[in-house]
């Protein structure tokens, strides 16, 4: 298979930044090398997870092309307010040194179009030239991506290889049944953390772009360890990993909201991360009492942790 890169755990990185909303690259690429160091295939930079709408272009190139410099294996999110700029990312990506690309549907004008996402994708495809490159499905952006549009794509575009799916079980199994299964150059990328059982063991998925792992690595590590050992037909790992995901469901379940990012960088701080603590606008906070839930859903995450049998292979 030659879509590697995509094979493992991927943290969608956040954006750490000043009190000012400054993005801090520095900070960046000690989470980028922190997480390879800890077992990461690779990092994501900039999707959702990175507030890419919050950010200019320079800004996420910037970020991009300190990852590579500083040897982060890193996947490149192409969301952007129009193909042409989503098609410079993927270019910028490929002259840089990145590994691979994260693409997303054309947003805010004909998004529900398939001949213009047809042509969206076919440009920022191009664009990336033979960088590998995975689709970032979501219903969430109004537009789903179907086998027959993918394999249309591929027929012009070698390096599309494989899907990240963000929706929820009934679309992974969508995948898995009409485009990723029984084809070995082809990939399925869980996409939310909350599917990832269902994606690794009853889907086939070889991968995972998560949001709790920045903060989490070692545990969601151990999570997907499981999952690969169960849908090898262990089934003692089986029940390890259905209560590993009992455990996190609360923590795992903010990638699905809209407060995923700063839910995500309050555990990064809770974790000891202090770089966390700011947001790219200022009033973007939680309120108290949905910090305090979260602080209490952590400590009770954490005390579980450290008396499970299962933490350690």
């Amino acid at each position: 298979m030659q879509n590697s890169v995509f094979q493992g755990i991927i943290p969608a990185l956040m954006t750490p930044c000043s009190a000012e909303g400054i993005p801090d690259h520095k900070a960046l690429v000690e989470t980028g090398r922190g997480l390879i160091e800890a077992g990461m295939r690779a990092v994501v930079y900039c999707g959702s997870m990175g507030d890419w709408p919050l950010l200019t272009d320079k800004q996420r190139q910037v970020g991009v092309q300190a990852l590579v410099d500083a040897g982060v294996p890193t996947v490149v999110g192409t969301g952007a307010q129009n193909t042409r700029e989503a098609a410079a990312h993927a270019a910028h990506a490929k002259q840089c040194g990145a590994d691979g690309l994260m693409v997303i549907p054309r947003l805010l004008s004909r998004g529900t179009s398939p001949s213009a996402q047809r042509n969206h994708f076919a440009a920022v495809l191009s664009a990336g030239d033979d960088l590998p490159a995975v689709i970032y499905n979501s219903p969430y952006y109004g537009y789903e991506t179907k086998a027959d549009l993918f394999f249309e794509l591929r027929k012009e575009h070698e390096n599309l290889v494989g899907f990240k799916e963000f929706g929820g079980a009934d679309s992974l199994t969508y995948a898995a049944e009409h485009i990723t299964t029984g084809n070995p150059d082809l990939i399925l990328m869980v996409g939310v953390d909350t599917q990832v059982y269902h994606g690794f063991v009853n889907c086939g998925a070889k991968g995972a772009i998560t949001g709790v792992g920045n903060a989490l690595p070692r545990e969601t590590l151990r999570y997907a360890e499981l999952c690969e050992q169960a849908a090898a037909g262990d089934p003692e790992s089986g029940v390890l990993a259905r209560q590993l995901s009992d455990a996190l469901k609360v923590l795992s379940t903010y990638d699905e909201g809209p407060d995923l990012v700063l839910y995500y960088k309050a555990l990064m701080v809770l974790e000891g991360n202090s770089a966390y603590q700011h947001q790219i606008n200022a009033s973007d906070q939680l309120s108290s009492g949905q910090f305090a839930f979260l602080k209490e859903q952590w400590q009770q995450f954490r005390n579980w942790w450290s008396s499970w049998p299962g933490a350690e292979a």
